[in-house]
């Protein structure tokens, strides 16, 4: 069983219609019992960084999600998710955020001609093999929609990079947490592959 997880961040229908075209059941959800029973765990979500941290707060959620990374269940964070996983936000200073992963959250730096939030394809150089990208070439292009990026402090569990305006860690693998700062439930057959590929790890593998 895959659960999403449900803190009123938003995107969870996409990332549901992507699992079911892939197969799945998904299950979205809040609730404690069913997050630590699940295979597969799924942390999706758009908006700030302060406000998402409030939400996991207020539905009990923060050391839930923790538990989840200790115990060795596969793991997997989506562009708000991913940056909740790390220690903290240019976005909301003074806010911590889950910490299973160590690296801060920095502002994407002004350049001319280039738009902040970026908003669209970009293609993704390949750091250090990760099981996300199996069978998937790289410099394959997804999609992305963000005002902030990662700078993990280990660039060993770096798996994907990609530029704009500066060096973006664009996807991150730590034991069995997997993060992407881009959608794979909105970069076409490449993000499918990428969710195949979650489905396929075992938490024994991890």
């Amino acid at each position: 069983m895959i659960t999403i997880v449900d803190y009123d961040a938003g995107n969870l229908k996409s990332v549901e219609k992507a699992l079911d075209f892939l197969g799945e059941k998904p299950v979205i959800t809040r609730e404690k019992e069913e997050i630590l029973k699940a295979d597969k765990v799924i942390l999706p979500g758009v908006g700030a960084f302060g406000d998402a941290m409030e939400k996991l707060h207020q539905y009990g959620l923060v050391d839930v999600l923790r538990e989840v990374a200790q115990k060795g269940t596969p793991l997997l964070g989506i562009c708000l998710g991913l940056q909740l996983f790390f220690e903290s936000s240019e976005e909301s200073p003074g806010v911590e955020g889950l910490g299973i992963c160590k690296g801060k959250i920095l502002r994407i730096p002004d350049q001319e001609g280039l738009k902040i939030p970026h908003m669209g394809w970009n293609s993704l150089h390949y750091d250090n093999p990760g099981r996300l990208f199996e069978g998937i070439p790289e410099n394959s292009y997804v999609y992305f929609v963000h005002s902030y990026y990662l700078k993990a402090e280990d660039p060993g569990i770096v798996t994907a990079s990609t530029e704009y305006s500066t060096h973006i860690h664009a996807s991150i693998e730590q034991g069995n947490v997997f993060a992407c700062q881009f959608h794979p439930e909105k970069s076409s057959d490449v993000g499918l592959g990428i969710l195949k590929n979650f489905i396929k790890i075992k938490k024994e593998e991890c």
